[in-house]
């Protein structure tokens, strides 16, 4: 009776493996405990596998900075179908020689974050280039090899990009913004954070060619005035949310117009402005009637 009862029981890995256990159980898991279910047992070192090699989404924070390079690229040699790949926590060791294979046999990413790979070259990009055209968002923040060259590469072949992240390329000027704006005019987010090479010429072009843009940060971007933030203002009628923070030059007269609108702006009016200054000094707020 015993034996016909543990017979009739249904285990874990009796299930299908590619049609149940993959896309309705392992993916909901974090990966760090993916990985430990390889350990158990040699069936579940081979789900593991399954699951690896199928996987749409790879993100190296869930596995924290330690993540040892040998394993990374054995874990996503198999791999062919990532959509979205997540590289920021390897940026101490990161270099092209992991990062080519994995892009050279994924066409399909739509999502790439290399947020401070310092350690990678333009022919990293030129390969995301050539080989991901769906690709849609890219963060390359913190990039100091990002080019003008690798830029309009990127520019030509990745026609459906709407997020890019250029925080502190400093490399990029006003020219290779220009032609990246004009060859991605589906463009709804774009940061050009803290690069002094970054001036009204950009930005110009950016309002007049990417019409639906909803969010940008020009944070630290000294040479940025109030002339282009007027332009932003008349030509980009969806935008959401403004950063110009530490441009000095960008002032409340073109600010006004974003502000009535409602658009998210990252510095006060100038009347709080001044009491949150004031408030810093004394110690306290004065009561003033706003109404007078």
């Amino acid at each position: 009776m015993a034996k016909d009862e543990d017979n009739s029981r249904v285990h874990l890995l009796d299930l299908p493996w590619e049609d149940v256990l993959v896309p309705h159980i392992l993916s909901y898991l974090p990966l760090r405990h993916i990985l430990s279910l390889q350990r158990v047992s040699k069936p579940f070192h081979s789900l593991v596998h399954i699951y690896l090699c199928n996987c749409r989404h790879f993100d190296s924070t869930q596995l924290g900075p330690q993540l040892p390079k040998t394993t990374f690229s054995e874990l996503l040699k198999n791999n062919t179908v990532l959509q979205k790949l997540d590289l920021q926590s390897c940026s101490d060791w990161l270099t092209d020689k992991e990062l080519l294979p994995i892009i050279g046999q994924n066409h399909h990413l739509t999502y790439i974050n290399l947020n401070s790979c310092g350690q990678l070259t333009r022919q990293s990009l030129v390969a995301i280039s050539l080989s991901c055209p769906h690709l849609q968002n890219i963060c390359l923040g913190h990039c100091d090899w990002v080019d003008c060259l690798s830029m309009r590469s990127l520019a030509d072949h990745c026609k459906c990009l709407e997020a890019i992240d250029l925080t502190a390329c400093r490399q990029l000027k006003d020219d290779a913004i220009s032609y990246l704006v004009q060859k991605s005019t589906r463009l709804k987010s774009l940061s050009l954070a803290v690069n002094a090479n970054i001036s009204d010429i950009a930005v110009e072009e950016t309002a007049k060619s990417c019409r639906d843009l909803e969010h940008l940060d020009l944070t630290g971007c000294l040479r940025v005035k109030n002339d282009s933030i007027r332009t932003l203002a008349e030509y980009c009628n969806n935008l959401k949310s403004l950063k110009v923070k530490h441009c000095h030059n960008v002032t409340e007269s073109s600010l006004g117009n974003l502000r009535k609108r409602e658009v998210v702006l990252d510095v006060e009016p100038p009347l709080q402005r001044a009491l949150v200054l004031l408030q810093d000094v004394v110690g306290f707020a004065p009561f003033i009637n706003l109404q007078i």
